[in-house]
Order: structure tokens, then sequence, then C-alpha cells
């Protein structure tokens, strides 16, 4: 194997040329580095905001479940109170209030037979 007839100089200008080289590499080596602590600095001032967003979602996902589930216990509740509402009137009804006295706790009159029918008690 030959070796090669490169020769080289080591005058002022040369070692001039590779100081610059290095320190234009140490440069670029230092702008990468501090362009890096940027974008960790960046991305870590997104991460609390980002996490804050995803919780209120998820907070405000929670509380759109809990009202569907309040609103559809209100429509129950509603229609109970109409029809306790409704008996309410009803019972203001002697003759009803007899037949309901009578069919709900069997109650009687004296001397008569009562025999249970579900399906006919009042409402």
């Amino acid at each position: 194997m030959e070796k090669p007839n490169i020769v080289q100089l080591n005058n002022q200008y040369i070692n001039d040329e590779n100081a610059k080289k290095r320190f234009e590499a140490a440069e670029i080596r230092r702008r990468h580095r501090f362009i890096g602590w940027v974008l960790i600095f960046i991305i870590l001032l997104f991460i609390l905001p980002a996490y804050n967003l995803v919780s209120s979602y998820i907070g405000l996902q929670e509380k759109k479940a809990q009202i569907v589930k309040l609103e559809k216990e209100y429509s129950d509740l509603q229609v109970k109170t109409e029809e306790k509402k409704k008996l309410a009137e009803r019972l203001k009804n002697p003759e009803y209030v007899e037949k309901y006295a009578r069919a709900k706790y069997y109650y009687s009159v004296e001397g008569e037979t009562i025999y249970p029918v579900p399906s006919l008690l009042p409402k």
C-alpha cells in the first residue's frame, strides 16, 4: 500500500483556518444546545396547560353525565308528583275514599266478606 503524496502545510494561515473551523463548530454546537433547551422549555410550558385542558374536559364530561342523570330523576319525580296529586284530588271524594279503603286496606261493613283481587285495586 502506498503512502499518499499529500503533504499538509503547517503555517499560520492553515492554523488560523483550522482554529476558525473549530470555533464555528463550537458555535454551532452552542446554538444547537441553546435551541434544544428552548424547545425543552417550550414543551414544559405547554404540558401544564394541556394537562389542565384535559382534566377540565374530563370534568365537563362528568358534569354532563350528571346533568343527564339528574334530568331523568327530575322527570321521574315529576311523574310521581303528578300521580300523588291525582290521588290527593281523588281522595277528596268520599265515595272514592270508601272504595280505596275497602280495596287497599280490606275494610268492610259488618257482615260483609271480602275477596281480594289484586288487579282491581284502585290506583
